[in-house]
């Protein structure tokens, strides 16, 4: 059974609500969901109009009948002011309810009973009632009673549509992550063909098509170099934190940046096959899959709705046959039990917590966008974090200077420093960063080299400076005798080592790696309290992965995996019955962040992840990931509450609105209902606001 994307409910392949987009077939419970998922900016225009003309009119209807019913105003005047309330109150009755008459409809076509049903059901109740009150005076007959709901009906119609149409603003849509997607890809390739330089559409690249991409080009394509060296910036693919170095016969992934050389190199993947086409389809996959939310409001609803309308026709027949009753009398207590069995307290109990809880976390730096991922969140188990740009800075940074000769600190970093002066190298330009930030002053280097894969070497003060790998200081026999234990340190801590040679002579170690973000290791530690798994999965090699792993206190570590692995880890995991959270601020993390049963994605990150995820840290701070679930199980736990005590109030009085207590002289006419029913919306709302106190424990 196929279930509707956009409430998650369970719906029956043969219904006709259904709509192709991209090639897929989705199918509806309602035609409301149906045009929110083709068109939801006419949707939520749609949305916000009737909210306005509902409680535009619903407000002051219940204001008039507030006063008027305590005798402060207009007393003696209750059958002309029916009229004038009937007016105002039916268009919103039937304009901006209608939408609960089709959802009605729907479910009872699709066999099911959703929270449209027990909305219609509810307000119709309220309005058929006081129609009668309205018009029966008409008739000849005069009623003691001349109580009305339309301000009731009106009011909660306008209420529900305010809570949807907030829950709909808070929600990313997964257009929005495929069309950012997209977007990375160059709209144009350089193409030699014919032996000329042509630009052209990258959609009419072939296989096998030579290309030049130059420096700080995207790459439109996936191929292999067939002339030049660069570095290539994969990290938006791979999650590779230092540019790659690529050379004659590497492959290259379209998307990524050429950070420095020139290259040329063969079509091997276009169109849909290239790596960012398959991400934007994993992405798809994994939205279009995620289980589907089951409201506990629905599952009750399932039930509640047959048994209210069932008791509520049984109580009619009996007062007008068995217990000879006439049919108004029986009306009367028909009316009752609809009333005080009316959802509306039902029908705001999640969207009130909601509401508040997602106002609440934008307060605290978490934008959560939808209810469903509040309710997700309170059931995590395990929550897997993304290394570079996530765990890390995702920026090298000069992390040791280590003397080896006679040659002092300073000096190491400023003949560094001097030599990749101007270099475009990533590792390069933080070394000159940091002897900049500490007020050394590098000079103009002579004679500079660059050594493709191995390093640098110029003329400073007159002498002879290498900076690079050990290949570099192989290739120059230079022994590293010296020098051997702390290379040795640093790459077990998963540091990128440079050495710097001094005519001839090892002086000194320079070591760059990617640091940790501030609070990295507080937000472990206080998740692993709250007993949730802590998993980091990256793209990097392990050998880094781990110590980045070893500081921060993650146990377990799953490196060197791509984009499609990570959306596979995150679905094996799922598989093995955990309920997982995927914390990522990159391209790479879109389509595990969208396979994720809550993916929060970092406001620092790509638009991409922010949109894939559902939930977005604002701040920056990884401690709000411990805040976001905080505040999802204390949401929840008000949800419950709420749905509790509206459902008490509602069942608790169905029997005495019934006429069980009629013999004692114990009648629950449909005002007391209307009392009870609104007194149960009063301490939903007002248990909902006790969110407000909410502060996250760190």
């Amino acid at each position: 059974m196929a279930t509707d994307p956009v409430c998650g409910m369970y719906v029956d392949e043969g219904t006709h609500l259904t709509a192709v987009v991209r090639g897929r077939k989705y199918y509806f419970c309602s035609e409301t969901c149906l045009e929110t998922f083709v068109a939801p900016e006419k949707e939520m225009a749609r949305l916000k109009r009737l909210t306005l003309f509902s409680l535009g009119i619903g407000i002051p209807l219940f204001l008039v009948g507030f006063g008027q019913g305590l005798g402060w105003w207009l007393a003696g005047l209750e059958e002309p002011l029916n009229l004038v309330f009937f007016v105002l109150a039916t268009p919103v009755q039937f304009v901006a309810g209608y939408r609960f008459y089709r959802g009605f409809v729907d479910a009872i076509r699709n066999k099911s009973a959703n929270m449209d049903v027990l909305i219609a059901i509810g307000t119709t109740a309220a309005w058929a009632y006081s129609a009668v009150v309205t018009f029966l005076p008409f008739s000849g007959v005069r009623l003691a009673d001349k109580g009305t709901y339309y301000d009731t009906a009106a009011v909660i119609i306008g209420l529900i549509l305010l809570g949807k149409y907030f829950e709909e603003i808070a929600k990313g849509k997964a257009s929005d992550a495929i069309r950012k997607l997209m977007d990375l890809a160059p709209r144009t390739a350089h193409v030699i063909r014919d032996g000329k330089e042509e630009e052209i559409p990258v959609e009419l690249v072939l296989l096998d098509d030579f290309l030049i991409i130059r420096p700080g080009e995207r790459i439109p394509v996936d191929g292999v170099i067939v002339d030049g060296f660069s570095a290539i910036d994969e990290s938006m693919i791979t999650g590779e934190s230092i540019p790659v170095e690529k050379k004659v016969g590497d492959t290259v992934i379209g998307a990524t940046i050429n950070r420095t050389g020139l290259l040329r190199i063969r079509a091997t993947r276009v169109g849909a096959d290239t790596t960012l086409n398959q991400i934007i389809k994993l992405v798809e996959d994994a939205q279009a899959s995620r289980a589907p939310i089951q409201r506990l409001a629905d599952r009750v609803a399932s039930v509640f709705v047959p048994a209210v309308v069932g008791i509520a026709t049984l109580t009619f027949f009996l007062w007008s046959g068995p217990l000879g009753q006439s049919i108004a009398h029986a009306l009367v207590f028909f009316i009752a039990v609809l009333i005080i069995a009316c959802p509306c307290a039902l029908g705001i109990a999640t969207p009130a917590a909601i509401m508040v809880g997602t106002g609440k976390g934008a307060e605290n730096g978490l934008l959560i966008k939808g209810g469903e991922y509040l309710e997700k969140a309170h059931k995590l188990t395990t929550v897997v974090f993304d290394k570079t740009g996530t765990l890390t800075k995702g920026r090298p940074s000069v992390t040791d200077v280590v003397p080896v000769g006679a040659i002092p600190e300073e000096d190491i970093l400023r003949l560094a420093g001097s030599v990749e002066k101007g270099s475009e190298h990533p590792l390069g330009e933080a070394i000159v960063r940091t002897a900049t930030a500490r007020g050394l002053s590098p000079e103009d280097p002579k004679d500079f080299e660059a050594i493709p894969g191995q390093g640098v070497r110029a003329v400073i003060d007159d002498r002879r400076i290498l900076l690079g790998n050990r290949m570099l200081m192989a290739s120059a026999s230079i022994p590293l005798h010296a020098a051997e234990s702390i290379l040795h340190a640093m790459e077990d801590a998963g540091k990128t080592a440079m050495i710097l040679a001094v005519d001839g002579k090892v002086e000194g170690v320079i070591a760059v790696a990617d640091t940790l973000k501030e609070h990295s290791f507080e937000a472990v530690r206080a998740l692993k309290a709250m007993g949730i798994e802590v998993v980091m999965l990256t793209g990097d090699n392990r050998r880094t992965a781990e110590a980045i792993a070893r500081q921060i206190g993650v146990d377990e570590v799953i490196a060197e995996v791509l984009p499609a692995q990570k959306a596979e880890v995150i679905k094996d995991l799922q598989k093995r019955g955990k309920v997982v959270a995927m914390v990522g601020d990159g391209i790479n993390d879109a389509p595990a962040l969208a396979q994720a049963d809550v993916g929060i994605a970092l406001g620092s990150g790509t638009d991409v992840a922010m949109e894939a995820g559902g939930i977005v840290l604002i701040k920056d701070d990884l401690r709000d990931v411990v805040a976001s679930i905080q505040l999802s199980r204390r949401t929840v736990q008000k949800i419950r509450q709420n749905l509790f005590w509206a459902f008490f109030y509602n069942t608790a009085l169905i029997p005495i609105a019934a006429g069980v207590l009629a013999g004692i002289g114990i009648v629950l006419n449909p005002i007391i209902a209307g009392a009870a029913m609104g007194f149960s919306s009063v301490s939903v709302v007002m248990n909902s606001m006790t969110l407000r106190r909410f502060k996250p424990q760190l």
